[in-house]
């Protein structure tokens, strides 16, 4: 039986995030995707001219249509846009018998809002405890724990916090500091650090989605949340590094890319 996995988020009509992203990455890491679409995007590699969220009742419609008829193993949320959306996916998730990955995406590569700022509070109060693991970058995670996240020690007690606030993980992303690119995970109690190197390059758009997606389909899988995560880092660092430089500007990450996987990991994706 093939695993499935689904993403509830925006689209990016350059594919290299959102949605778009979501699925090429379940696809590539085996994995069949299925996508509830919160809001629509107007963007490139250069800008983003609009956005527009849908109405709360059709994304609700969306899920409940895919949940009736194919249950996935794990799932993920990206751009959620307002305050309604996140109370669907709220009152849903209450139900849902599969790990939740909560990306609180709000702004886009290009400093475009994503979510509503009422809808942060929100988003902290009803969608946190309802998540497997939520996914901020150092931005996003300052805003969930109400102070600045700058280095490492701040980094691990904002997980700490996000982890307070009802969610059973909080991996904190340190893609932003100067050094290595150390992400934090808090969970079960104890504090874990993934590193990589830092690879020079202005092509990352979608990390965020392609990195959450990514740790959506090995939890998919069966690995345990420490394992996805070790597993996922792999894959988005590979594909940072293989960008393929489209557009011309902060182009997409390379969703073709293979990361070097363990033996014992099931294979290659």
């Amino acid at each position: 039986m093939v695993a499935v996995a689904l993403t509830i988020a925006g689209s990016d009509p350059s594919g290299g995030a959102g949605i778009q992203a979501d699925l090429k990455t379940f696809h590539q890491l085996g994995v069949y995707g299925m996508a509830v679409l919160t809001l629509v995007t107007v963007q490139n590699t250069k800008r983003v001219s609009a956005v527009e969220v849908l109405d709360p009742r059709l994304v609700a419609a969306q899920l409940d249509a895919v949940l009736e008829d194919i249950q996935p193993a794990a799932a993920k949320t990206g751009a959620l846009g307002s305050t309604g959306v996140v109370r669907v996916i709220a009152e849903r998730a209450a139900d849902f018998t599969f790990p939740l990955v909560v990306d609180p995406v709000m702004i886009s590569k290009h400093g475009a809002p994503l979510i509503a700022a009422d809808a942060c509070d929100v988003l902290r109060s009803s969608l946190l405890p309802r998540a497997a693991l939520v996914t901020p970058n150092l931005h996003e995670a300052g805003t969930l724990a109400d102070f600045e996240v700058r280095d490492l020690r701040s980094m691990e007690e904002a997980a700490r916090r996000i982890v307070g606030l009802g969610a059973r993980a909080a991996l904190v992303k340190g893609g932003h500091l100067a050094d290595k690119a150390v992400d934090v995970l808090c969970w079960e109690g104890g504090i874990q650090h993934f590193v990589a190197d830092r690879i020079d390059t202005i092509h990352t758009h979608g990390t965020g989605c392609t990195y959450s997606a990514s740790i959506a389909a090995e939890l998919a899988k069966g690995h345990a949340l420490p394992a996805a995560v070790d597993l996922a880092k792999r894959f988005i660092t590979a594909a940072i590094r293989s960008a393929p430089g489209l557009g011309g500007g902060a182009g997409p990450v390379n969703h073709h890319a293979l990361a070097v996987l363990p033996a014992d990991s099931g294979g290659n994706p």
